[in-house]
């Protein structure tokens, strides 16, 4: 059995001093790979430094929304000669996206643009942040004319919402929310999509699943994640665990792992 984490940010300070341990222990339970996605400019170095020194890692480079005030116009240049340059191991562009909780939705929106005709001109993948805005940006990827693969992270919408982004050429991040007996709406939704919309990621260390402590997720917790979806959708472990991999190497375009 082969799971990839296909969003994990690695690179964060959590995992300072105890990368390799943590490694062995999410190899230890059938963790073959991740990939680490870029939120701002600051951190580029440091993501595809990280990526490089471990086998089985992957990286994207992006700006987050979270993130756009603190960046220029040059930035989109450096990524753009980033991406010229084909990089080994960056197999998408992203994080990015829009947050209706985090700041102004008017001024994330012409980054997000901007990192979508990036991906479309690199035919890469779209790695897509979207928090109470999956109506928006289904219409922005539309209008946009995107024909490419792309990953809704951390999906917590409707069955509704989801299979209008699948339409669109989107995957469905599958991560620890489905996990709480809470989240009836995204645990529905994951049971009733098509399981070849469906990637696992863990966007560790946070959006711990139930009995972790917030701030504390892991790659470990990826087979827990795994094993609740199997649980939502009654299919047979090593038959999903073999689709999945397949999706996640689909999305990034590459056979994924160590």
């Amino acid at each position: 059995m082969k799971l990839v984490d296909a969003h994990c940010h690695f690179d964060f300070p959590q995992f300072d001093g105890r990368r390799f341990s943590e490694l062995e222990a999410a190899y230890s339970n059938h963790v073959v790979g991740l990939v680490i996605p870029g939120v701002r400019r600051a951190d580029w170095d440091r993501v595809w430094d990280i990526a490089l020194a471990h086998s089985g890692l992957y990286y994207c480079l992006g700006i987050h929304p979270w993130f756009v005030g603190e960046h220029s116009r040059e930035d989109l240049e450096s990524l753009e000669r980033i991406l010229t340059a084909k990089p080994e191991r960056c197999v998408a562009v992203g994080e990015c996206g829009l947050d209706r909780l985090h700041g102004d939705m008017s001024i994330q929106a012409p980054w997000f643009e901007a990192q979508i005709e990036l991906a479309s001109r690199f035919a890469l993948p779209l790695i897509i942040h979207s928090v109470k805005t999956h109506d928006e940006v289904y219409a922005i990827l539309r209008r946009k004319g995107w024909r490419g693969q792309a990953l809704v992270h951390g999906f917590s919408g409707s069955y509704q919402q989801a299979t209008k982004l699948v339409d669109q050429g989107c995957f469905i991040g599958v991560g620890g929310v489905i996990t709480h007996s809470r989240a009836r709406k995204t645990r529905d939704a994951v049971a009733r999509l098509p399981l070849e919309s469906l990637v696992l990621e863990t966007d560790a260390p946070d959006m711990a699943p139930q009995g972790v402590e917030a701030g504390t997720n892991s790659p470990v917790y990826l087979r827990q994640i795994f094993e609740c979806l199997a649980d939502i959708r009654g299919e047979h472990p090593e038959d999903l665990a073999s689709a999945l991999f397949a999706n996640t190497c689909m999305l990034y375009g590459q056979s994924l792992g160590r």
